[in-house]
């Protein structure tokens, strides 16, 4: 029986029943069919950076996926094709890129976690986004066993998620990414506020690879975003809720001061898992809206270290989409928070906010 809290950045969760490491993409493969054979449930495992398991543990197999590698490939002039093993650590990546100067990823420094994780929610942050450098990944699909190839456009990327996300079962082996080989070293146009007022430059200035990989980590630092032993707000699985996406007919009944971001005109089909309830439903030809959870959760009166009496679970003391684990938490003390905080936005504001890691065995 292995503790699945040694294996998470929350640092919670019970035993898992049985725990496969599997450190090479043929092993991976074979662990997988081994266990899709059988009739037990399992759970795929990265960085454990996403995910938060119920402190009565996983009652079936854990697939560890610990492969490595970063493998160039042919590709136009100017441009630099790879294809990343699942397991390979997501700021590890960045860093080589940023060393061999190559763009496109620069922003998305400090992101913990693994590479095979990065496509099934669409990783961004400051202005960059996966889904602008991401070819297609080597899939293990569940249904048939068999290794497929799927584009960005079979993945059907949004904000935060992605058919995989949405319930397509099965393995990330691979990632194929392809970045800008700059020649100059700097890096993609700065496409963040944030950011640029770091850097001192304004939007849409470049900058070197190397200068937007320090801001952005200093950003993420100052924000407990990036994994410190000695930052007890770091113990996390990073931002705990999404940016609520919701339509603008219903953003137009929140305070004027609630921070928005208009995001397309005409949305697409939403996928809609079973039990699941969007924000607010969208209607045709009705913008989508991003809004500010950090906003709304500070607005209902939940501010940055609170927690409930006798929890060693608490909002994180430098930024408010953070849930931590101050020591010693267990998994429900961070779901009692999370329901906490969902229900009290939902009650001031009625926007249903959706939790960013994957709950294993918990509900919000």
């Amino acid at each position: 029986m292995t503790d699945l809290s040694a294996l998470t950045t929350m640092r919670v969760g019970g035993p898992a029943r049985e725990l496969v490491v599997a450190a090479t993409e043929a092993e991976l493969i074979a662990a997988a069919h081994e266990v899709w054979g059988g009739v037990e449930d399992w759970l795929l495992l990265g960085g454990g950076s996403n995910m938060i398991v119920a402190d009565e543990g996983f009652d079936g197999t854990v697939i560890h996926v610990a492969t490595r590698g970063v493998e160039r490939l042919p590709s136009e002039a100017g441009r630099v094709r790879l294809r990343v093993q699942a397991g390979e650590p997501w700021d590890a990546l960045v860093a080589h890129a940023v060393d061999q100067g190559w763009a496109g990823i620069e922003a998305l420094s400090g992101i913990p976690g693994s590479t095979g994780a990065a496509p099934i929610q669409n990783i961004g942050a400051y202005g960059q986004e996966l889904s602008s450098v991401l070819v297609a990944i080597d899939f293990l699909d569940y249904l048939d066993g068999d290794v497929q190839r799927l584009s960005t456009a079979d993945l059907a990327l949004d904000y935060r998620t992605s058919v995989i996300k949405q319930g397509r079962q099965g393995i990330v082996l691979a990632v194929e990414l392809e970045l800008v080989e700059t020649g100059d070293g700097l890096g993609t146009p700065v496409a963040y506020d944030q950011l640029a007022g770091a850097l001192g430059v304004a939007i849409g200035e470049r900058v070197s690879l190397r200068q937007a990989r320090d801001a952005v980590i200093a950003l993420r630092a100052s924000k407990g975003m990036v994994l410190d032993p000695a930052d007890q707000d770091s113990v996390s699985a990073g931002s705990f809720f999404t940016n609520p996406i919701v339509g603008e007919n219903f953003a137009r009944t929140l305070p004027e001061a609630a921070p928005r971001w208009p995001m397309q005109i005409d949305p697409a089909d939403q996928v809609v898992p079973l039990g699941y309830e969007p924000a607010t439903p969208l209607q045709a030809h009705d913008t989508r809206v991003k809004l500010s959870a950090a906003w709304l959760i500070e607005r209902a009166g939940i501010g940055k270290g609170f927690r409930l009496p006798g929890s060693r679970a608490a909002v994180s003391s430098k930024h408010t989409l953070a849930i931590t684990n101050t020591g010693g938490a267990t998994a429900d003390e961070v779901a009692q928070l999370a329901r906490f905080i969902h229900t009290r936005v939902f009650s001031e504001f009625g926007v249903r906010l959706q939790a960013e890691p994957n709950l294993v065995g918990l509900e919000l």
